[in-house]
């Protein structure tokens, strides 16, 4: 006798069953010169996927130029929705793809890669469904440089690996943990906090980082102390918040003392070059927020939050000064997924 497909085991949609709006963004570069010109790049290659039926979706580009200062030879970005094969669920599958990036000539790549994937399972009903699984699985630079000298960042695909579990502070090994922690999200889950503040406070400890660098990170440090405290961590959330940190363990750059490249500072994943700007590497930006898609709101059923999960990942996140100056963003994805009742 065949076993029942994945169809039949997540049944079929009435007004009280649960559903699942696939919800998946990328684009291959974005953002805004001011200097030499001022030129507003629009997102190249932009791809949104947001309904319940899924689906796949590609696009690409090449041979993009912003009169020779930004560059790239083709981008392609891939969003995507499906039902799980092993696991009942819904998959969504988010991909920014850049070859060939050259910013003025100082930051070139051969290959950039953001992938980020979520996983939302149904067991037992549709309690598990709403806090979903996540991986960063596929994302990579190939051949990334710095003036032409190899850069090498070293990632940690892990640091979401694992579901958040609702532990608190000073909880012992062998206390029993929460019954209910289906909807703790990962901005609320302790261990996820501990690894964040640690990334934070090591590039805060760098005395060379530009003023308005200095102040987003004291302000990405202010976020994870509320989100720690005993009242919050391993709890629901009850507004939208997000924290920013990043998949970069550490950066490698051979002979870096010999790159000729006076005042370069190599802290966590940011580069700090003087006379082009800073530029960080992998970032992460793990969150939730409103839900405010309409086709959720055909369900009248209040047992569950109005927020929903978000990972959003950014390659490179340039802020230019002197030679250029503007924000420059590159490889990003973004996926969540809405699952109600």
């Amino acid at each position: 006798m065949n076993s029942p497909t994945i169809e039949r085991r997540i049944p079929k949609q009435t007004n009280d069953m649960p559903y699942h709006i696939y919800d998946a963004e990328a684009n291959v570069l974005s953002g805004k010169l001011q200097r030499p010109i001022q030129q507003e790049i629009e997102p190249q290659s932009p791809l949104h996927l947001q309904d319940r039926r899924g689906g796949h979706f590609t696009r690409v580009t090449e041979d993009f130029s912003l009169e020779g200062f930004i560059s790239y030879k083709r981008g392609e970005t891939r969003v995507s929705g499906s039902l799980g094969v092993k696991t009942p669920g819904w998959v969504t599958l988010s991909t920014s793809i850049l070859e060939g990036l050259n910013v003025f000539d100082v930051i070139t790549a051969d290959r950039v890669v953001s992938q980020v994937s979520t996983r939302h399972t149904y067991e037992n009903g549709s309690e598990n469904a709403h806090v979903p699984d996540v991986t960063f699985l596929g994302t990579h630079f190939k051949n990334l440089a710095l003036n032409g000298i190899a850069v090498k960042p070293i990632l940690d695909l892990s640091i979401c690996s694992k579901r958040p579990s609702g532990e608190k502070p000073g909880q012992k090994p062998d206390d029993k943990p929460r019954a209910n922690v289906a909807d703790v999200p990962y901005v609320t889950d302790l261990a996820f906090l501990t690894a964040a503040r640690k990334q934070v406070e090591t590039i805060l400890k760098c005395d060379a980082l530009p003023v308005t660098v200095r102040e987003e990170y004291d302000s990405r440090l202010t976020t994870i102390e509320a989100l720690s405290s005993p009242a919050k961590v391993g709890e629901p959330c009850s507004e939208a918040k997000h924290v920013t940190c990043s998949l970069v363990e550490s950066i490698q750059i051979k002979d870096i003392n010999d790159t000729k490249i006076p005042g370069l500072h190599v802290i966590g994943n940011l580069l700090i070059i003087p006379d082009f700007g800073t530029v960080a590497l992998a970032e992460i930006e793990v969150g939730v927020e409103l839900d405010d898609n309409p086709e959720s709101r055909r369900s009248t059923d209040t047992r569950y939050s109005q927020l929903n999960n978000y990972f959003r990942t950014t390659m490179l996140k340039m802020q230019l000064g002197c030679i250029g100056h503007g924000t420059v963003s590159a490889g990003s994805t973004k996926s969540n997924g809405l699952t109600r009742p």
